[in-house]
């Protein structure tokens, strides 16, 4: 077992050297200070060469930017041009990454667990731990959960939501939905899901007034492919793997039929925001769709998990136009930033997602409140770690813990008003 355990350590050392290493690519944060800077940054950030890890609107909010290192020069020579505020963050995310690998590497083979489950909160797991741990709970708490798999991805994983229950065997209850990992980077997305699952299911007692008139359906891998890829070829993968054109993959958060392409998706499939050949042309967001409509009546609360930047954001993505019932979404969403704040201190910053960012049609939030029905659907955008997409082992269960007290208070509200 220990030979077994070196070599596994060693191939992934080897892994990691082959891989899209980012070497040399450094991450900026730039501080527009005015609407002119905050445009030029707009205008930048369609070109496809530059990564922009966020975008937001706010004075007081730096734009992260990760740039690859030919462009580097040409990059800063334009911010020093028109007199933007820059500060160097991590000046080579390749060496910042491989020695984080390599310390999840070594923690994971020298961990001993505490418990008889196979997960924890100091790794992030793989697809297949994930699935793993949905069956083990499927089988300890018959009464009260149960294992699907809702469909396949591209590259034939498969999707498997969990359903949670206080075992009381009535039907036809309200339904809270949530989901994560629909972008392959946002680990910590995925951590936070399996954070809501662990309480539901394994903390019954402390959380059985959320599951009273309450059940909560769970996919907490999105996007299993991109995810596998983020683990064995390129850590800031974001998209499917479907092919795509000439290029590989599709922003699944810009693929759903509704007001599809019409703002802030891009047509070129090598973009990092590709909204795709057609609406729904992912079997991963075919799923989510599929989920979504079946639960129409039943629905009342659609949340979806991202990182980074601490916001709550909700429909519209597509126009700067709030809804009818957007109170109703921002009493929610209130909610829950008012106890995270409470608990940690932490501010999240509530709103519309045009409002707060820039408009970006296509959206799974957008798309579940217009067309499934869902009263509310929000986008809960997790804590930056490391240099933004890449928090650190130790960094997981603080960010998974202050999201559950916000989750927790957010379903309370939806459940006293549905």
């Amino acid at each position: 077992m220990l030979l077994k355990s070196c070599l596994l350590l060693l191939c992934s050392v080897v892994a990691l050297s082959t891989a899209n290493s980012y070497d040399g690519y450094k991450i900026y944060d730039i501080n527009a200070q005015n609407n002119f800077e905050k445009q030029l940054m707009l205008r930048l950030s369609q070109n496809e060469d530059f990564d922009f890890f966020d975008l937001p609107r706010a004075a007081d909010v730096a734009t992260r930017v990760m740039v690859q290192p030919k462009d580097q020069p040409s990059f800063e020579e334009l911010l020093r041009r028109f007199n933007v505020d820059y500060v160097v963050v991590d000046d080579n995310l390749g060496a910042t990454l491989a020695k984080e690998q390599l310390e999840s590497h070594s923690e994971r083979f020298m961990e001993e667990r505490a418990t008889a489950r196979s997960i924890s909160f100091t790794q992030f797991h793989r697809h297949a731990e994930i699935n793993a741990y949905l069956d083990e709970l499927a089988k300890a708490y018959p009464s009260r959960v149960t294992v699907q798999t809702a469909g396949k991805s591209y590259e034939n994983r498969d999707l498997k939501t969990i359903t949670i229950t206080n075992g009381d065997g009535r039907k036809d209850k309200n339904v809270i939905f949530l989901d994560a990992g629909i972008h392959a980077r946002e680990w910590i997305a995925h951590a936070g899901a399996l954070y809501v699952i662990y309480q539901l299911a394994e903390n019954f007692m402390a959380n059985a007034a959320l599951l009273k008139d309450y059940d909560w359906v769970i996919l907490p891998v999105v996007n299993p492919d991109g995810y596998e890829y983020t683990f064995s070829s390129s850590r800031m993968w974001r998209k499917t793997r479907k092919p795509a054109g000439t290029c590989t993959g599709t922003d699944g958060n810009r693929n759903f039929d509704f007001h599809w392409g019409e703002v802030g998706a891009s047509s070129l499939s090598c973009a990092d925001t590709y909204m795709g050949p057609t609406s729904f042309s992912e079997p991963e967001t075919q799923v989510v769709r599929d989920l979504l409509l079946s639960l129409t009546g039943r629905g009342k609360f659609y949340l979806t998990l991202h990182s980074y930047g601490n916001y709550l954001l909700y429909p519209w993505g597509w126009t700067s136009a709030l809804p009818t019932e957007w109170r109703a979404i921002d009493e929610v969403a209130q909610a829950g930033a008012a106890a995270i704040k409470s608990s940690t201190g932490t501010k999240y910053t509530v709103g519309s997602s045009t409002n707060v960012l820039y408009a970006a049609a296509g959206g799974s939030d957008d798309y579940a409140f217009g067309v499934a029905n869902f009263p509310i659907s929000i986008t809960m955008e997790l804590p930056a770690g490391g240099s933004g997409f890449n928090p650190t082992t130790d960094q997981i269960l603080p960010f998974v813990s202050e999201t559950w007290t916000g989750i927790r208070a957010m379903a309370q509200k939806v459940i006293e008003k549905y």
